[in-house]
């Protein structure tokens, strides 16, 4: 397989494993996807949530442990390549970046929002930039203001489907409308899009496809797409590297395919996960927010249905009942736990 160059980085097997929050994807996941030939990526979602400082001061408590996560990684990943997924609706995005930068990170992948200033907060670094794009509209959207605004383009592109796990660049009629079929054009859309821009700058910006990978069939498919590699989540979570709880990954080994469902996330963007109680129980009661940990822009306690942080430390710390399970649409296929070895090895 042939391998994923992003400016002068070199994955020897073209596979980015997502950024998965709140502390699905640590140093643990990352550095050992990073030390097998891919591509590593931390999600700095909450990432301080174990420290003892957090409840006292989240933002200031994540703005230290990225740079301690990042560390740990690197003593895990043999000289692989780490990247973090930072999500533009995060309050305070622009300080997650810089703290990014400062620790030496190789690369930041940012999505929930067009980071339309991303390349300014990374001048002066060696710190790769990768914006996640769903529709041609937004790939065009950003290489434009970049082009613009900064006379630089990405590194590379990150295409997220509707297949994707948590958060999703959708509306719910964008969700019901695309097939298979009609995203795969949508996919060939923001292909042309950015070799429009790529062939401008005189430069290679690679692509890579997320969104419902599984297994090496599905990144086959994207490469003949013409997609340069792919990015995968949903099938670490079920790895012993991991960075969740055994009961979390648990809850993906017992789902089943009408188990994974769209919500409404209190943040105001549709997502996905495993239906469980404390889904069912949020239909019908709204949960008194009594604490913001300053986590997404966009949400208002004032008015939210419950919290989202405490309902992801939840999931990430095992108690599943009391959680929001955000998973891929394959979560259900998830049979066994594996080595992310393997795995890789399956993708070489």
């Amino acid at each position: 397989m042939k391998a994923l160059k992003i400016g002068e980085l070199t994955a020897r097997i073209p596979v980015i494993q997502g950024g998965m929050g709140v502390g699905i994807s640590l140093s643990g996941l990352a550095g050992s996807v990073a030390a097998c030939g891919g591509v590593g990526v931390i999600s700095t979602a909450q990432i301080g949530y174990r420290d003892p400082e957090f409840e006292k001061d989240p933002i200031g408590t994540n703005l230290r442990v990225i740079g301690e996560e990042i560390r740990k990684a690197r003593a895990i990943a043999k000289g692989g390549i780490l990247g973090v997924n930072i999500m533009v609706a995060t309050r305070q995005y622009a300080e997650y970046v810089k703290a990014a930068v400062k620790s030496g990170i190789d690369l930041i992948i940012s999505g929930a929002g067009l980071p339309m200033d991303l390349p300014k907060l990374v001048a002066g670094s060696k710190t790769k930039i990768a914006p996640i794009v769903s529709t041609v509209k937004a790939a065009r959207v950003i290489c434009r203001f970049w082009d613009h605004h900064y006379q630089r383009m990405p590194d590379l592109v990150v295409i997220e489907g509707p297949k994707a796990g948590g958060h999703l660049g959708f509306s719910r009629k964008q969700l019901e409308e695309f097939t298979p079929v009609t995203y795969d054009q949508e996919i060939r859309g923001i292909l042309a899009e950015v070799k429009k821009y790529a062939d401008k700058y005189g430069k290679e910006i690679p692509v890579v496809v997320a969104g419902g990978i599984f297994t090496r069939e599905d990144m086959l498919h994207a490469m003949e797409l013409g997609a340069d590699g792919v990015q995968m989540g949903t099938r670490f979570v079920t790895t012993w590297e991991c960075d969740a709880s055994e009961a979390y990954k648990q809850t993906y080994l017992h789902a089943k395919k009408e188990d994974i469902v769209i919500v409404d996330s209190p943040v105001g963007m549709p997502g996905r996960a495993i239906r469980n109680r404390f889904l069912e129980e949020k239909e019908s009661r709204r949960e008194s927010i009594k604490k913001c940990y300053q986590c997404i822009a966009t949400c208002n306690p004032a008015n939210t249905p419950y919290c989202i942080t405490r309902a992801l430390v939840h999931a990430a710390k095992g108690e599943t009942d009391d959680a929001l399970l955000f998973c891929g649409e394959n979560a259900w296929r998830c049979e066994k736990m594996e080595n992310v070895a393997d795995i890789m090895a399956e993708f070489a």
